[in-house]
């Protein structure tokens, strides 16, 4: 069952969690983007419960969650550090098992996975970019540039206000499909979620794209520099799922991550957009128990403490 829990970080930040399984089993980190929380992992969350501890904060910002009001309190670095200190607390000695996570969420897993892989055994990234590639198809693509043109908006200071005004129109047209609709998975019950959430965080929310370094260029004047390849190699064993018709990430990003990312499995979903955690469920809940149970096969993994059986990992649906 899920509950609530919140965690006191040791410098100062408050995050709110969703939790479910065991204290003390291997730690399943779930981590939310923009204009999201951590509710969106709860029917992902639930199969995994009886053989791991699962984690889903609200990250910095959103929910219950601390909300430092400085934009430089939302600079990558930062914001590492609160996923660092949450791993020491719910998996101390210990690496998570696995970090799951989705768009901003993905980014910052990206960092940790890069700065610090002695936290996390294995990534499941879905629809985020690796900066590496991000940073090289914003220079170059410029399909790419037009689809992040958004992100200015987002950095304004009154990006808060105007994107709750009239119904929360704009922030509804992130999620429209090509034909200017809503998608199904967006039913009133989820809207009802999403309008009781955003009043409360999206100012802060909003702070990850005015800190950001990644800005998209508006002309030929804007000089967007590479970085360093040092920065970017990334050692962790990382399993992409993609939804192939995102909008805003184009499936050029998926080129060339080798380079970066040794050892690396992608996994791309024909049909589904950047909302691929609501649109295919299923999906990610397979491919999450197919890299554990991977895992565990080479021992990779702590042993369990009862064998895996075709139950605990349903691979045919």
């Amino acid at each position: 069952m899920l509950e609530p829990i919140r965690h006191q970080l040791p410098h100062g930040i408050t995050l709110d969690c969703l939790a479910c399984g065991t204290p003390g089993k291997p730690l399943l980190l779930f981590l939310h983007g923009f204009p999201e929380g951590a509710f969106i992992w709860e029917g992902v969350m639930a199969p995994f419960a009886d053989r791991w501890r699962c984690l889903a904060p609200n990250l910095r910002g959103y929910g219950g969650s601390s909300q430092p009001e400085a934009v430089e309190a939302y600079k990558p670095k930062a914001l590492v550090q609160d996923l660092a200190a949450l791993i020491a607390l719910e998996s101390p000695g210990q690496p998570a098992a696995c970090v799951v996570a989705h768009d901003w969420g993905g980014a910052l897993a990206w960092n940790l996975a890069i700065q610090q892989p002695q936290l996390l055994q294995q990534l499941l990234v879905i629809n985020a970019p690796h900066p590496g590639a991000f940073v090289r198809e914003l220079q170059r693509n410029p399909a790419q540039q037009a689809a992040s043109q958004y992100m200015h908006f987002l950095r304004r200071p009154d990006a808060a206000p105007l994107l709750l005004a009239d119904g929360a129109r704009r922030l509804w047209d992130f999620f429209r499909t090509p034909a200017g609709d809503l998608p199904a998975w967006l039913t009133p019950e989820w809207q009802a979620r999403y309008l009781a959430h955003w009043p409360q965080c999206l100012a802060a929310a909003c702070r990850y794209y005015a800190a950001s370094p990644l800005v998209p260029p508006r002309g030929a004047s804007d000089d967007l520099q590479p970085l360093p390849d040092a920065l970017l190699h990334t050692p962790v064993a990382t399993h992409i799922l993609w939804g192939m018709d995102d909008a805003a990430l184009l499936p050029e990003l998926l080129d060339g991550l080798e380079a970066w990312v040794p050892q690396l499995s992608v996994e791309r979903v024909p049909g589904a957009s950047h909302w691929l955690v609501h649109e295919h469920p299923e999906r990610v809940i397979r491919s999450l128990h197919q890299l554990l149970h991977e895992a565990l096969l080479k021992r990779e993994l702590p042993a369990l403490s009862t064998p895996a059986s075709d139950t605990d990992f349903p691979l045919d649906y």
